[in-house]
């Protein structure tokens, strides 16, 4: 069924930039929402960004100014562009869409590893 396959981690230096990419099985605006999650270790994760869609417009949201969602339709991909990254960015990144109000239609990644090295 719905897949969503991430690519773009690594290990970069401090201060440097990263962009992830969250490849779709199927069409973004099929989804009421998406978002970028991450989870250090032995914690659970945590919400990045988020883009969910209206009826005229998408509205994207990241409490931090660092990164930023958007997402390419035409290529049914998702994107998480990361600047000045800072040490404790380190992590697993995760791909999140969600195609129903029920939790049955929640939709994950399988997770990119981000380190940034010090």
């Amino acid at each position: 069924q719905v897949q969503l396959v991430e690519s773009g981690g690594g290990l970069v230096q401090a201060g440097g930039s990263l962009r992830l990419s969250c490849a779709a099985s199927r069409p973004l605006f099929s989804f009421i929402s998406m978002a970028w999650y991450r989870q250090f270790p032995g914690k659970q994760r945590e919400l990045v960004a988020s883009l969910r869609t209206g009826t005229s417009a998408d509205y994207a949201d990241s409490p931090d100014g660092r990164f930023t969602i958007s997402r390419d339709n035409a290529k049914n991909t998702l994107y998480l562009q990361m600047k000045r990254l800072k040490p404790e960015d380190t992590a697993v990144y995760w791909c999140y869409a969600k195609g129903g109000l029920s939790s049955q239609y929640d939709y994950w990644g399988q997770g990119t590893q981000v380190t940034v090295s010090s």
